[in-house]
């Protein structure tokens, strides 16, 4: 579902703060889910690998514009959104800019049906 090609849309929100774990809402009051975390390499393969580096893997999530129904809130420290920011500003060069001063590249803002959808990719500076 999520991995379809999208139709490309004009310009995607200009911020979005966290709601909840997993829930954004962005300067129009509209919200959007999270819908996929992808870590590469995986949590399995980076502790296997990891042997006491300093590396962290990279992070892709994709956002959905989408109504939200109100229901118990996840606890913040659960995986795995406990690795995403509380704020992503839009910043020049299709990229935003996290509460952290991380930067998330805009890999894709387009449409999948009627779903609007936002894909964004942490690349974390290697410290090797």
């Amino acid at each position: 579902m999520a991995s379809e090609a999208s139709v490309r849309l004009g310009t995607p929100p200009d911020r979005l703060w966290i709601q909840k774990p997993g829930i954004y809402e962005d300067e129009e009051g509209r919200t959007w889910v999270t819908v996929v975390v992808r870590f590469s390499p995986s949590h399995r393969e980076w502790a296997r690998a990891s042997q006491g580096s300093t590396y962290e893997p990279s992070i892709t999530v994709h956002l959905w514009q989408m109504a939200v129904h109100t229901r118990e809130p996840l606890f913040s420290s659960q995986m795995p959104f406990s690795q995403l920011p509380p704020v992503w500003q839009l910043y020049p060069g299709r990229k935003y800019r996290a509460a952290d001063s991380s930067f998330w590249e805009i890999v894709d803002h387009g449409q999948i049906d009627s779903m609007e959808q936002l894909v964004l990719t942490y690349q974390p500076e290697r410290k090797d």
